[in-house]
């Protein structure tokens, strides 16, 4: 049997239709990626905007038309499955299966056909590594209890569990074995992950401890997506003192007003973050920083938009999702006063990414000329002389090398210049 998988949405949807696909495949499963050959279409799902939600009944409507040139099983697994499920039972009638965030480890067996089972809780799978890569994700926690107040994901994925401390070693042990260079830890709020080892609770900077010691095919350690109000001074000197762990973090921000982040209920102020962002800078030497932010929350005056403006300036981002408030059905934000026209939407937004890109370039700039190790993605699409290397800060160096190189090969640069987001050197040593 052949299937196809089509991924939407967060890096956690990415991770669990990685390890569906490894489990398929173990089982004799053939992957493809051509829907003329597919006796089995997987997709999975995001629920974060309307326009994800919008996307994929139009692939729906696209798989429908496709059925009748051939007969293969539909599912429609993930966050819009866990929301829409009656919705897309009656509105999908080409579905052959409208599978939750908890019963995706169930679709290998229902593929082999076997009954659905509902289940009450998440369960994290055995690994969620692609074989043949060079990079893995590695989901530590799931779920979020934060409620704030314009996401979907609570209702989605449910309340936070985080992963048992003995199945994280055990799989960063397999992907040592594998030869994998760099891992991300995943969780919707990955550093309130709270575990238990040998009897004693851990948390984050505990579980780094027990997994750092162990890697050593591993060279990057990364984290998404951190909430800020979760960074402890501990976390921090972590970060700081430990060279496998990228000094490059993702802090979602998304707005620079304390009123406006009341209201999202996001559990911070301005001012709290500001300090954070001071107290990272000072301590984590060579840190950068990426970012959430959005723009046109309900209420959001002009004033406060200024502070969101101001905020990105203090951080400094090399890189950022920038987006404008798009209401959610089921959260708070949606039904509440004072929401915003989308053309003025639209403007703010326009704004913010024209002055971001204007300082991540001029932040880019500043750093060359520079040395750093890469890991090797590919060869450039354009000059296959070339290679594509991804370094400690999620910067992307286009390099020439003298030797031949395959993706997972480390090796030293020299960046020289920057063409748009991406650096451009020759391989050195």
């Amino acid at each position: 049997m052949r299937f196809l998988i089509e991924t939407y949405g967060c890096q956690l949807n990415a991770a669990e239709s990685d390890a569906i696909e490894t489990i398929l495949t173990g089982q004799g499963f053939e992957k493809t990626e051509d829907p003329d050959k597919a006796d089995a279409v997987i997709i999975n799902t995001c629920s974060v905007r309307k326009t994800a939600e919008n996307r994929i009944w139009g692939r729906l409507g696209f798989y429908a038309a496709e059925k009748k040139k051939h007969p293969f099983t539909l599912i429609v697994t993930g966050c819009m499955a866990e929301r829409m499920k009656d919705e897309l039972k009656a509105e999908a009638p080409a579905v052959d299966a409208v599978i939750g965030t908890n019963e995706k480890a169930e679709i290998p067996a229902f593929l082999s056909g076997n009954a659905l089972e509902h289940l009450d809780a998440y369960g994290f799978l055995d690994s969620y590594y692609k074989e043949g890569s060079w990079s893995s994700y590695v989901p530590i926690m799931n779920g979020c209890n934060n409620f704030c107040s314009y996401c979907i994901v609570p209702y989605v994925r449910g309340r936070e569990v985080s992963r048992s401390a003995e199945d994280i070693i055990r799989e960063i042990d397999f992907l040592e074995g594998k030869g994998v260079k760099d891992i991300t830890l995943l969780g919707q709020n990955v550093n309130s992950y709270r575990g238990e080892y040998r009897g004693k609770k851990i948390d984050l900077s505990d579980l780094l401890s027990l997994i750092l010691p162990r890697m050593s095919s591993i060279k990057f350690v990364r984290f998404e997506s951190p909430h800020p109000k979760d960074f402890s001074d501990k976390f921090i000197r972590m970060i700081a003192s430990e060279k496998r762990i990228a000094k490059h973090i993702h802090l979602p921000i998304q707005s620079g007003s304390t009123r406006i982040l009341q209201l999202m209920n996001r559990k911070t102020t301005r001012e709290d973050t500001i300090a954070l962002i001071e107290k990272m800078k000072t301590e984590i030497s060579g840190l950068t920083l990426s970012t959430d932010v959005m723009v046109g929350f309900p209420t959001e005056t002009e004033a406060e938009y200024e502070e969101t403006l101001s905020m990105m300036e203090i951080m400094g981002c090399t890189e950022a999702f920038m987006y404008y408030f798009n209401p959610r059905e089921g959260t708070r934000a949606a039904s509440m006063d004072g929401q915003i026209e989308e053309g003025e939407k639209i403007r703010r937004l326009e704004r913010l990414i024209d002055e971001q890109m204007k300082r991540q370039g001029t932040i880019k700039s500043a750093m060359l000329p520079y040395e750093a190790d890469v890991i090797v993605t590919k060869m450039t699409r354009d000059d296959k002389s070339m290679y594509l290397g991804r370094g400690e800060h999620n910067d992307f160096i286009a390099f020439s090398s003298d030797d031949s190189l395959a993706p997972g090969d480390m090796v030293r640069v020299r960046a020289e210049e920057l063409s748009g987001n991406t650096f451009r050197g020759s391989r050195i040593g």
